[in-house]
């Protein structure tokens, strides 16, 4: 499994992050956790198939969780897609979808197949296939919400190959009998036990998908002994009364679910706007929990990273609003300058070399007199313009690097979120 985030923001985006949404890539097909704004075009960003999606997961029916359903759906008329797709979600989500289908007089050219989880469930597998299920469960939120567990099936052992050859099991029907569990009988009526040359089944990855939440034990639940945990840390420890009084976690909630769940690797999302430097966030969890990583949008996240890494590649570089410049570009700049010194620079003239031999010595005592008045200004002066200082050093490339700069805006009210 790859699990490649498009969104990583709560409530609101801001220059450098998109509202909540998470891609799962397992085996070509794509299950898609939360539809924010623009989710459709992170997937293009991130080198994924839109019509590889099989399954929309939607937590809840808060705005930004699932704003961007109604344009995939559209993209995906468009594409002329012919395979079912599946869309699970609370009580609403058919009549959502069908009165904005019906709206701009949309015929879809494939069947929604919804399902909509009810209030009062304690646990429902919402969907089960041969290979996978996706587990849900009510969350602790201002309103209901559901958690997701997607679990693969254990997988058949190992065949021993030299044992079955050496018990005369020659044929493909066989072996997949064996690997299915099944008994295989020779023509000689020797009956060949599965156990005998299978090995122990190998249990499959899971992922679990957890935001929107207080502290609550269906976390735990969900999260138990997961590959990876996707958990919701919006705000900071100092800001756990705004969490409770929210519906949200803190990071260090997020820590103690993935302590009692045993997960084996924590990642923390759903980043409140006030934080710009969400270091902040991944330090306080990691105080309580390691490995512990942020979600970084379109930097894919593998659960075996040997045979998964390079399947899905981003199609663009996103940079940071503080970014330097790279090395190499600051390399063609300082050669460029340098030529360019080199050009215009013009040797002395000179008729014999005594008159060369005099000029320098002229000149190097001239230089020495020109220091010497030169510490004399500075010292009476006291260069305190600093102003001047710096605009020399960038003219010379030695310019300090820039302050980071805060991609918010004067119209939000980021105290809200």
């Amino acid at each position: 499994m790859i699990i490649v985030p498009l969104g990583v923001a709560s409530a609101t985006p801001t220059a450098t992050r998109h509202l909540s949404s998470v891609a799962l890539w397992r085996e070509g097909d794509i299950h898609l956790f939360d539809c924010g704004e623009n989710a459709q075009m992170r997937m293009l960003q991130a080198g994924l198939k839109r019509s590889k999606i099989e399954n929309i997961f939607i937590s809840h029916f808060d705005v930004d969780h699932y704003a961007g359903l109604i344009g995939l759906i559209s993209t995906l008329q468009l594409q002329r897609r012919e395979n079912d797709l599946t869309i699970v979600g609370p009580e609403g989500i058919k009549e959502f979808v069908e009165w904005n289908v019906k709206f701009p007089g949309l015929e879809l050219s494939f069947n929604i197949n919804y399902v909509e989880v009810a209030e009062d469930i304690e646990s429902e597998r919402v969907v089960d296939e041969n290979e996978y299920y996706v587990e849900a469960r009510p969350l602790n939120h201002t309103k209901f919400c559901m958690g997701f567990r997607f679990q693969e099936k254990d997988k058949p052992g190992k065949v021993d190959a030299e044992k079955a050859e050496n018990l005369g099991i020659t044929k493909d029907e066989q072996y997949k009998a064996l690997k299915a569990g099944g008994d295989v009988e020779l023509e000689d009526g020797t009956v060949i036990k599965s156990y005998e040359i299978v090995g122990h089944p190998r249990p499959g990855d899971s992922f679990a998908y957890i935001t929107d939440t207080k502290y609550c034990p269906n976390s735990v639940k969900l999260a138990m002994n997961t590959n990876i945990l996707y958990h919701e840390a919006t705000f900071s420890e100092n800001l756990a009364e705004k969490a409770a009084e929210t519906g949200h976690s803190t990071s260090a909630d997020a820590a103690r679910v993935a302590n009692e769940a045993q997960t084996k690797l924590l990642v923390i999302s759903h980043f409140s706007a006030r934080y710009t430097n969400p270091f902040i966030l991944l330090r306080e969890a990691r105080e309580k929990f390691f490995p512990a990583w942020l979600a970084t949008e379109l930097r894919p996240i593998f659960t075996n990273p040997s045979q998964e890494k390079g399947i899905v590649q981003q199609k663009v570089y996103i940079k940071e609003i503080d970014d330097k410049k790279s090395s190499s570009s600051d390399g063609k700049s300082s050669r460029g300058s340098s030529d360019r010194r080199k050009k215009n620079f013009r040797k002395r003239k000179s008729s014999s070399g005594r008159s060369r031999s005099s000029d320098r010595g002229s000149s190097s005592r001239r230089s020495r007199s020109d220091q010497g008045r030169k510490r004399k200004d500075r010292s009476s002066k006291g260069y305190d313009n600093r102003e001047k200082s710096d605009q020399n050093d960038s003219n010379e490339g030695t310019s300090r690097p820039p302050k980071h700069i805060t991609p918010r805006t004067p119209f939000d009210d980021f105290d809200r979120f």
